[in-house]
């Protein structure tokens, strides 16, 4: 069997010819950003802007032809825009400024990040409840998953739909429970993995919110990955934030990154709106006794040194759990319950901090 490399899979890309200028896509430099990990292949097509839809089949017959070989498992492959011709040099501008940008997300009037320094805090689940609960309240509300190696919003809302795109350039949204959704998860398939390099990742996140019809929202709950990395970087400098909320289970461990992303959030400019406790405790289903599974009250505390507001505690329930894996949010599901009560309580807070001003425009982050 022929080895599988980035020989070969270029190899295979030379079938796959620009209609337009004749020539092989690997000839003309379009392919960047090559990626091959266990049999898993991924890379961008570089193109014109006003090229993107007329270029969609030539970005599946790339697939396609890439999938043929022997050994590959799956691949991806995402056209990235950019102005013909070599770029011209760009100006310096002082510390701290961007270039103009294109807006995005114009018609949402608040967005508002939930993170965590770690994963494994139920962050993903407090998210998709929040927005619930915000809906609830009466607030025309969307949700976008920008976890783009982890995405979780397909198996929490229940959606296995691909979202559909009447003039081929923007995607409708998802829609589930009353939420406008959108997620890396509804376009590719869920044991694909992405294996894509840190520029990939930002144009994907970035056509997420660009290049889909959000509309007019009152809120926009984002679901932030994990950590304090890239695209955390790209939400604050791309997108107005109204704030950030952080979630935290109690431990020491899990407040030590939750630390981390707070401060994050300072750094750069973005108001934390708040702490929640997250699994902070859990209530026999049979005895009806309490147990600190994780301790409890270190994220009240953690928040009150930080000087930041403590927003509230959820409990480790298996109704939650369930409903998140079951794709039935509990708010949803349950709205007379206490768990939706206290989701409730949380996001009227939330919502007044949020309201409680316009949008500051996104900073510019400097790296020292």
């Amino acid at each position: 069997m022929p080895q599988l490399n980035e020989a070969a899979i270029l190899e295979a890309l030379k079938s796959v010819r620009d209609p337009d200028r004749g020539e092989d896509i690997v000839s003309l430099g379009m392919i960047s950003g090559l990626v091959l990990k266990q049999g898993n292949v991924g890379f961008s097509i570089e193109i014109a802007p006003e090229r993107a839809s007329a270029m969609e089949p030539l970005r599946k017959e790339a697939e396609r032809v890439v999938a043929a070989l022997p050994g590959v498992l799956s691949v991806t492959a995402m056209l990235t825009s950019h102005s013909e011709g070599a770029p011209e040099p760009e100006m310096p501008r002082p510390a701290g400024r961007q270039a103009p940008q294109q807006k995005l997300m114009p018609g949402v009037k608040r967005i508002v990040a939930v993170a965590s320094g770690k994963g494994g805090v139920g962050k993903s689940t407090t998210a998709v409840n929040l927005a619930l609960a915000l809906s609830a309240a009466g607030h025309s509300v969307g949700i976008l998953d920008a976890d783009i190696y982890g995405p979780s919003l397909p198996l929490m809302l229940g959606i296995t739909e691909r979202p559909t795109s009447p003039d081929g350039k923007v995607l409708d949204t998802m829609t589930a429970w009353g939420l406008k959704a959108m997620s890396i998860g509804f376009l590719v398939p869920a044991d694909s993995p992405t294996i894509w390099r840190g520029p990939m990742v930002m144009g994907a996140l970035e056509q997420l919110m660009r290049d889909v019809a959000w509309g007019e929202l009152d809120i926009m709950i984002v679901d932030m990955p994990p950590g304090t990395g890239d695209v955390q970087l790209t939400m604050a400098q791309r997108v107005p934030l109204a704030g950030a909320v952080i979630v935290s289970t109690p431990q020491d461990l899990a407040l030590i990154d939750a630390r981390k992303g707070l401060n994050m959030f300072h750094k750069v400019n973005i108001p934390v709106l708040g702490m929640i406790e997250n699994m902070s405790y859990f209530l026999c289903p049979h005895c009806g006794g309490r147990s600190d599974v994780f301790t409890h009250g270190g994220a009240r505390r953690a928040a009150e040194a930080m000087g930041v507001d403590f927003l509230g505690e959820l409990p480790l329930d298996m109704a939650i759990r369930e409903g998140s894996d079951g794709g039935r949010p509990i708010v949803a599901t349950e709205p007379g319950g206490p768990h939706a009560a206290a989701y409730r309580a949380i996001a009227d807070a939330v919502w007044a901090k949020a309201s409680g001003g316009s949008m500051k425009p996104a900073p510019g982050i400097v790296i020292q």
